[in-house]
């Protein structure tokens, strides 16, 4: 086989390759670093220049940590905290999360926020009979709003005889009518006995009001845990004779309602069964134009719902409690008689009183309190309210013939709400 000599050009050319290639390879390997190799690009060749600078910045940023971390909290500091935030705070029982009560418990909440000073807690509960049970037993609760004839339960099913003394009222909020929505075959409440009543489902007022309405006619009904639409439907469907609907007019159910052939409101009579904790009233056709004839009215009877109150022990620690929250709601009323807050707020009397129930104590001292800062200029707490209570006995004056009985006077003083309103549009 035939070889061939590499020339003495080429020799010296590879020596030269070789030489070049090792001494590269020996300064790479000596320029990476001992870690494990990453993924991560390599850093500049400035590195070094910036890595004081960087330590610095760590160093700062570790001052800033320890600066900002908080110290521990000894036992005593965190016992005052509890104690401070605590001693101001009132639990108030509102009702269904659905029912109207506990847009009124927001709204105080709201308007009478404090800090420190009176911070107010509304709890969804279930529904308004049974405030009166949270007010008298729940932990933490010392306001309640429910409707006057919640009081009946109390005394005479459940046997508190001294109930009128545990719990007083503070206001009387918006009344609320009784609607008995029948078949047109239904004449008088009479003609329901042994019938299917819906009577709305539990916590509603008309799931109180309605049986005990009945029960002190002495008409015995079989009642039917529904209300509202389903209850409207169901007698709609002829599965039921007549439903009871409890709700300040106009009532959201019938509002706007075009007319219903075959069906009517009921009227209830205002008789010596309901002068405890009732008061007279009337549907008109104004408010339900498409259900009531013009020219007429459908008798029938309201009651009112009440901010209530625990009696506490004059001086006791709770007693201040709700002393601060009757001062902080007054101071804060005729705020919350302005937009965007309920309308109802506006038809507060505050002078109106509750059947068969007694005023809290101190709320007659305030009261007094702001009619002394009314006359001599100062300016009131609620002039909303009180201006408008001086409207109407200015409109009573000018009546020629005075109403002859207190819950006469109550149904003028709504019609006068109601006629203010529209001079008001």
């Amino acid at each position: 086989m035939r070889r061939t000599l590499a020339s003495p050009a080429l020799m010296a050319l590879a020596t030269i390759f070789a030489a070049f290639f090792i001494f590269d390879t020996t300064a790479w390997a000596q320029e990476q670093p001992t870690a494990p190799l990453s993924l991560k690009p390599a850093r500049a060749p400035e590195r070094r220049a910036a890595e004081p600078r960087a330590a610095e910045t760590r160093a700062a940023e570790t001052r800033v940590v320890e600066t900002r971390a908080p110290e521990p909290r000894s036992a005593s500091d965190e016992l005052a905290i509890k104690a401070r935030m605590n001693q101001w705070t009132v639990g108030l029982a509102a009702g269904l999360p659905d029912g109207g009560f506990v847009r009124f418990a927001s709204e105080m909440a709201r308007t009478m926020d404090d800090g420190d000073n009176m911070r107010l807690i509304p709890m969804v509960t279930r529904g308004t009979t049974s405030n009166i049970a949270d007010l008298l037993y729940l932990r933490g609760v010392d306001v309640a709003i429910t409707y006057a004839d919640a009081f009946d339960f109390y005394a005479k099913q459940a046997g508190l005889s001294n109930i009128n003394d545990r719990i007083r009222y503070v206001l009387r909020f918006f009344i609320s009518d009784v609607h008995i929505y029948a078949r047109d075959d239904i004449k008088t409440l009479q003609d329901l006995k042994g019938q299917k009543v819906a009577v709305g489902t539990a916590g509603v007022a008309a799931a109180h009001t309605g049986p005990l309405i009945f029960r002190r006619l002495g008409i015995d009904i079989e009642p039917v845990a529904v209300g509202g639409p389903v209850a409207l439907e169901k007698l709609h469907k002829g599965e039921i004779a007549a439903m009871v609907y409890v709700a300040s007019k106009p009532g959201e159910l019938f509002s706007g309602k075009k007319a219903d052939p075959g069906f009517h409101f009921v009227p209830v009579p205002y008789t010596q069964q309901f002068a405890d904790f009732y008061y007279p009233t009337s549907i008109k056709p104004e408010t339900y134009p498409g259900l009531v004839a013009p020219d007429t009215a459908v008798e029938t009877i309201a009651v009112p719902s009440v901010l209530a109150v625990y009696n506490w022990k004059p001086g006791s620690d709770r007693a201040d409690r709700v002393n601060r929250f009757v001062d902080t709601l007054f101071t804060n009323l005729a705020r919350l008689q302005q937009p965007p807050f309920h309308p109802g707020w506006k038809d507060l009397n505050l002078e109106a009183q509750v059947p068969g129930w007694q005023r809290y104590p101190y709320v007659e001292t305030v009261l007094e309190r702001m009619k002394k800062e009314a006359d001599i200029g100062l300016p009131p707490a609620a002039t909303g309210s009180l201006t408008q209570q001086e409207r109407f006995e200015a409109f009573l004056a000018s009546q020629a013939k005075a109403p002859p009985s207190k819950a006469e006077k109550e149904e003028l003083y709504r019609s006068f709400l109601e006629w203010s309103r529209k001079r008001q549009k």
